[in-house]
């Protein structure tokens, strides 16, 4: 059994939260240039709705705008891939093995899961095979379905199951006695292999092999992207328990007190106001020298890294505002943040030529926090094009 890490520093929670914004490139804005490392510093931007996932890089970088998101995309500076726990993000093209094979797990889950249900190895494999072949260019679902039946000598089947209550149906494929969407094959397939989105044809996705697409690309074994995994998270969000890291990347408790054990000798126990947590030993002299210009404003979008990445939020917000922010069917509320903690939600509007942010606050506000606000929007305004700007409390 590997050495538990011990304690070495006591620190409070401004601390943690001055190292964390910093890990998340949120107190100091970076250049266009560096949105690679940006992506990578924040562990990837969430990107189930592209538009948050531009803006959750555009709050962290002075002058980018919407276009320079897109135009690392087709670049492929940038890739959008399903990662931590099945979810879309944006992630530096180099690194995307790190953040697909480190959470492989969950397909080796499902391939497991199939042959449970008696379809044969050889079989799911020929499938998985077949799938991995078809994406050496970009292809849209039907396409793949199409694609990969042939191969089977198989007809291409459709199923209900758009997702998120869609009752649409989407392109399937045979395998033995079940019908796979394409969505769920390629899941199970991430077991054998790594793949991102392509371009878009209208508004229909399209699926490539990483290795068909990414110049230069560096493929990892799972084992060591995983370890190189929990050394991310834990560059990002520590200090962090092991609860958290397997809430974040979708893993069970078991698998990630594994995982954090391949790496026990490098990690550090922090005591923050009574509360343990664990930090890579390499990172403990920044986390002691961590601090706080006071008062420190952001307006995080929608599913912003920054507070997606710990199972207890009792150091972000009071646990009576947390319906709020965190919805039940997986929303994620744009919030206020004052010195790394939570202290109200915001949604923006469009009146003409003006661009209205409505903070709905938690507790009173002082006048510099307002002061902050107001810059806030207004480098909001000027990242998605408007001159004029407007804050407006609730």
């Amino acid at each position: 059994m590997p050495a538990k890490p011990t304690s070495q520093l006591s620190v409070t929670w401004k601390q943690v939260h001055a190292f964390r914004l910093a890990r998340h490139r949120l107190l100091e804005r970076a250049s266009p240039k560096e949105i690679a490392s940006v992506a990578y510093d924040m562990a990837g931007a969430q990107a189930q709705l592209l538009s948050a996932a531009q803006l959750s890089l555009g709050i962290r970088m002075q002058g980018l705008q919407p276009a320079d998101v897109e135009k690392a995309i087709e670049k492929k500076t940038l890739v959008k891939a399903s990662c931590m726990r099945r979810t879309l993000f944006l992630v530096p093209a180099k690194q995307l093995a790190l953040f697909t094979r480190g959470v492989a797990r969950r397909s080796e889950k499902e391939v497991n899961w199939a042959i449970r249900q008696g379809i044969p190895a050889k079989t799911l494999d020929a499938a998985i095979e077949a799938v991995i072949r078809v994406l050496d260019e970009p292809l849209t679902r039907p396409e793949i379905a199409e694609r990969t039946s042939q191969i089977l000598g198989l007809k291409k089947r459709e199923v209900h199951g758009g997702g998120w209550g869609n009752k649409k149906k989407v392109a399937a494929v045979q395998v033995g006695h079940l019908t796979y969407p394409v969505v769920y094959l390629l899941s199970t397939a991430a077991a054998r292999g790594v793949f991102c989105y392509g371009p878009y044809r209208g508004a229909e996705p399209t699926f490539v092999r990483a290795d068909a697409w990414i110049p230069g690309w560096k493929d990892l074994s799972t084992e060591e992207a995983e370890g190189m995994l929990v050394r991310k998270y834990l560059q990002a969000y520590g200090p962090a328990t092991e609860a958290d890291f397997a809430m974040w990347a979708s893993l069970s408790q078991t698998e990630a007190r594994q995982l954090w054990g391949r790496v026990a000798g490098q990690l550090a126990t922090v005591d923050v106001e009574g509360w343990k947590g664990t930090l890579l030993k390499k990172d403990l002299d920044a986390l002691a020298g961590a601090a706080l210009p006071s008062p420190h404003v952001r307006l995080l979008p929608y599913f912003d890294t920054f507070i997606l990445g710990h199972k207890e939020r009792a150091h972000l917000v009071e646990k009576k505002h947390l319906p709020k922010i965190y919805s039940a069917q997986g929303w994620v509320s744009p919030v206020v943040l004052v010195d790394g903690e939570i202290a109200g939600v915001w949604k923006q509007t469009q009146e003409k030529n003006r661009l209205v942010i409505t903070v709905e606050k938690f507790a009173s506000l002082s006048r510099p926090v307002l002061a902050g606000l107001h810059e806030q929007a207004q480098h909001i305004g000027s990242f998605l094009g408007n001159t004029d700007t407007d804050v407006r409390l609730s």
